[in-house]
Parts: structure tokens; C-alpha cells; sequence
């Protein structure tokens, strides 16, 4: 009995892996393709320009600091595989004025053709105890993270529509999947990514436009590097549990998943286990994506739970030593 159930599992499983590949998107082919990245002029942003670039993309940069993107066009230049590449710099505040992104947009399609794939990367951050971060942060935040995302989006999502294809990219955060102390502002600016994509996905993938959510890990960029520097000690503490990333390597890993059409796209053995956790009712690419997230949910939650004892336990530690420091101050 226990080889016959053995045996029919076996038989289901590689019926799913047969299955898969007929439902699941058909890859957009990045040679001649219009890519325009948003926050392309420096950290993960460039480095998925660069990645796109390096497989024969035409590249439109949107960032504000008009330096920095010039700077940014002559590095990715150096990478052409072809000479009829262009590099397209355009300097606004995605955050700012829906019918300025849109009137740059358009100027970028009437230069190198339609938005084959848009990658919203544009993001800033503060970290900080809640009630110690300025309450126009919490302001600034959601209007640079989520509407900085939502204006581009909105831009060309028309002709991607009436094309029946198209990618959209939303580079959220592992702080997307999980509330971690220090991040009020934050999390809920990559949180409400989430939302955003998994709504406009069902609206669009009828037809043939396929939404990605990526959710690196703490990065080597410049923008991290300026977050540590205002970080808690408890933030810091927590941050320390994982290992920080190469721009590099988050970007190849969301190229390949935005190009395959995949919803989630993670780094590493710790965003795996996050994206199993947080899957809920996101959608999935294929059955097989589907089955592993049944199989592991449950093992996750449990390492999972471990994991939150820990930075509770940070969180306490830190807590019970800044008392006892302001205990001794006042004895003195």
C-alpha cells in the first residue's frame, strides 16, 4: 500500500513537471527590447540596466540626479553587444507629477519604441524607533516607494495592454515580507508593493503582461550604505543574521525571473524560505511552484519561528542593557 501511495506521488509529481511549462509564460526576449529602469542611476537599478544591456536590450534611465545618470550611460555603454544599442537618460522625480512621468515616457517610446519591460526601482529609506522618525518621512516614503512605482507603471501599462506583452518589475524588499524593528517607515512603503502587484496582475495577465515582485536581500549599494549609518543598534543586531548581498547578483536573479514572467523573485536559501511563507494567496508561474509552497509551507513556519524568537530575544537583550546603562548614569 505504502509503494502503491509512493508510487502515485511520484507519478503526480513528474505529471506537474510535465504539465508546467505549457502554462506557464512564454519568456520575453531581451535583444532589441526597451527596457527602462527607474532608480537606474545607481545601486540594483544599475546593475539590472547593465544585466539587460549586457543581453542586447535598448536601456531608458530615470533617476533624478542628472550627473549620476550620464556618469551611469557611459558605464553601461562599455558593455554593448551591438552598435545600434542606445542608452536613454532622462532626469525626473518619478515621485513627483503623474503627467511629468508620463510625457517623459512617452518621449522614451518615441525614441527607442514601446516599454517592453519596466523595472520600478526608485526607493529611498529611514530607519529609526518609530516614534523617533520625523512624520514627513512616513510622507516622503510612500510617495517615493509606492507612487514612484505606481506613476511609471500607470504610464505604460495602456500600450503594453494593447500590445499583449509586456513586463513590470516592482523591486520591493525582504522588509516587504517582514515587519523588522526599525523599519516603521519602511516596511509599509514595500508592503503596499505587494498589494499593488498582485491586484494589477490579475488585471493584466489576460493579457500576455506579466508582474514581478523582487524582494532582495540587504544589498552592497550606496543607498544601504547610508541607511546603516542611522541604524538601531537592534536593527543592526537582526541585520547581522544574514549575509549582505552583490548588486550584481540580486540583478541577474530578478532579470531571469521578470523575463520568465515569474510573480516572486528571491535571493538566496533565506528569500526562498520568505517567499514560501509569505506566498499566501500571490499567484504562482507554474503547478510546480505551486506544490512546493504546499510541501514547505509548514517546515518554513517552523524555522520561521525560531528565527522571530531570535530577534525578539535582540530586541529584549537591547532593551534590558540600555536601562540598566541609564540606571547607572543616574546613580552617579
Amino acid at each position: 500500500m505504502l509503494l502503491l501511495a509512493a508510487a502515485f506521488i511520484v507519478a503526480f509529481v513528474l505529471l506537474l513537471y510535465m504539465v508546467s511549462p505549457l502554462i506557464s509564460p512564454k519568456s520575453l526576449k531581451l535583444p532589441g527590447a526597451h527596457v527602462v529602469v527607474t532608480g537606474g542611476s545607481s545601486g540594483i537599478g544599475k546593475c539590472i540596466a547593465i544585466e539587460c544591456y549586457k543581453q542586447g536590450a535598448f536601456i531608458t534611465l530615470i533617476a533624478r540626479d542628472e550627473n549620476k545618470l550620464l556618469q551611469t550611460k557611459k558605464e553601461i555603454e562599455k558593455y554593448s553587444v551591438n552598435d545600434k544599442q542606445v542608452v536613454l537618460c532622462i532626469s525626473v522625480d518619478v515621485s513627483k507629477d503623474y503627467e511629468q512621468v508620463e510625457n517623459v515616457l512617452k518621449q522614451a517610446q518615441e525614441k527607442l519604441g514601446p516599454v517592453d519591460m519596466l523595472v520600478n526601482c526608485a526607493g529611498t529609506s529611514v530607519t529609526g524607533k518609530f516614534e523617533d522618525i520625523e512624520v514627513n518621512s512616513f510622507e516622503r516614503l510612500m510617495a517615493v516607494n509606492y507612487l514612484g512605482s505606481v506613476y511609471p507603471s500607470r504610464a505604460v501599462i495602456a500600450t503594453m495592454k494593447e500590445r499583449r506583452m509586456g513586463r513590470i518589475v516592482f523591486v520591493s524588499s525582504q522588509a516587504g515580507q517582514l515587519g523588522l524593528f526599525g523599519y516603521t517607515a519602511y516596511s509599509p512603503t514595500k508592503f503596499a508593493l505587494r498589494g499593488l502587484a498582485e491586484a494589477l496582475q490579475m488585471e493584466v495577465k489576460p493579457y500576455n503582461v506579466y508582474v514581478t515582485v523582487a524582494y532582495p536581500p540587504d544589498t552592497d549599494t550606496p543607498g544601504f550604505a547610508e541607511e546603516s549609518k542611522t541604524k538601531p543598534l537592534e536593527t543592526k543586531l537582526i541585520s547581522e543574521t544574514s549575509s549582505v548581498c552583490q548588486a550584481e547578483q540580486v540583478a541577474r536573479v530578478i532579470v531571469k525571473d521578470a523575463i520568465q514572467g515569474n510573480f516572486n523573485s528571491s535571493v538566496g536559501s533565506d528569500g526562498y524560505m520568505l517567499s514560501i511563507l509569505t506566498s499566501g494567496m500571490s499567484p504562482v508561474t507554474s503547478i510546480t511552484e505551486g506544490l512546493q509552497q504546499v510541501v514547505c509551507m509548514g517546515v518554513f513556519r517552523i524555522i520561521g519561528l525560531f528565527y522571530l524568537g531570535s530577534f525578539d530575544s535582540i530586541v529584549r537583550r537591547c532593551m534590558m542593557q540600555r536601562e540598566k546603562s541609564e540606571s547607572a548614569d543616574k546613580t552617579e
